[in-house]
């Protein structure tokens, strides 16, 4: 039997288990990597902030900033969600909306690639003031001058790309009084059109693709007009330059509304032939055929609260007739 000594003489022994840690683990790779992470992410806000433009930051700030406060009058559609009505009291406004539409001096600001929104109707004038018809039409010919200049550096900028750079001579841009003309020339070694046919060659298509992929914006009506040199053809011929100028504005209409041009949006197609030269001092200048693609100035005119579209040089011609026509001199009145 086990005595009192032997029992204080037993020998305990601990064995304490190490669990690696320490220096030697891995946690400090997750929070290092952490840190990077918020690193890059930090300089890329700060690179972001630096190449992107103010209006940039100004949409980016509203995207962000609160919602509308709601109204607690009574007016508009009534109830909390009450629509916007002509005077602030009872309108779902924030401060920095404005609850009546204002007059439209000037085009709106546009951005790169974009288009501005055409004026209507709801968009023109303010309450209680009825705005005469010429107060509109300079309107909307400030806004097709805003839109006409972004389409003509759209167009700049499509021909900037590596696949353009060979046909960047064979497209010329300018104004004329009927509206935004494109011309698609021929150059040496470069021609629209097959010889003294009406087919088009791949790298026409290549341009009028080009052009139906920006216009497709605008809602102005075309006018596609085909132009050929001074060379005539054989004695005796019966097709003429006027044919082949005819049928080659036809062929470069089809492949617009192939790419998407409405056909309602074409108002007419016309040849040519030699009667309108690029260069006049040189008839057989092999540029001077070409195809010319005019965006028609178009305007909103205002008759009794309905809306009527028409083409602005037309209308104005038409005033000035009557106004020669219909002239009041010496006491008499001259009649066509």
């Amino acid at each position: 039997m086990a005595n009192k000594n032997d029992e204080l003489n037993n020998i305990i022994i601990k064995k304490v288990k190490k669990v690696g840690g320490g220096h030697h683990g891995g946690a400090w790779k997750v929070a290092y990597a952490d840190f990077v992470t918020a690193m890059m992410a930090f300089f890329l806000l700060l690179w972001l902030l630096n190449v992107s433009t103010e209006e940039q930051l100004k949409g980016i700030a509203d995207y962000f900033s609160p919602t509308p406060m709601i109204s607690k009058e009574s007016s508009g559609a009534g109830g909390m969600l009450g629509g916007t009505t002509m005077v602030v009291e009872g309108a779902m406004i924030s401060e920095k909306q404005e609850p009546v539409p204002k007059e439209v001096t000037e085009a709106p600001a546009l951005r790169p690639g974009t288009l501005p929104p055409r004026p209507d109707k709801q968009d023109i004038g303010q309450s209680g003031k009825k705005l005469t018809d010429e107060e509109i039409l300079e309107q909307i010919r400030q806004w097709e001058e805003k839109a006409f200049t972004q389409v003509k550096e759209q167009l700049e900028q499509a021909m900037k790309s590596a696949e353009m750079q060979e046909l960047v001579d064979s497209m010329q841009i300018d104004m004329t009084p009927e509206g935004l003309r494109i011309q698609l020339i021929d150059q040496e070694n470069k021609p629209l059109f097959k010889s003294g046919s009406a087919a088009l060659e791949e790298h026409s298509k290549l341009l009028l693709k080009k052009v139906s992929d920006v216009i497709l914006k605008m809602p102005n009506e075309l006018s596609v007009r085909g132009h050929t040199d001074s060379v005539p053809y054989g004695p005796g011929a019966s097709y003429t330059n006027w044919e082949l100028s005819a049928d080659r504005a036809n062929s470069s209409r089809r492949y617009l509304e192939k790419n998407g041009i409405p056909a309602t949006r074409v108002n007419n197609v016309v040849g040519k032939a030699d009667t309108d030269h690029l260069f006049a001092d040189n008839p057989t200048d092999g540029r001077n055929r070409r195809i010319s693609i005019i965006l028609l100035h178009e305007f909103l005119v205002v008759e009794e609260g309905t809306n009527m579209s028409t083409r602005a040089k037309a209308r104005l011609e038409e005033e000035e007739t009557e106004k020669q026509l219909y002239e009041r001199t010496e006491g008499a009145i001259r009649f066509p």
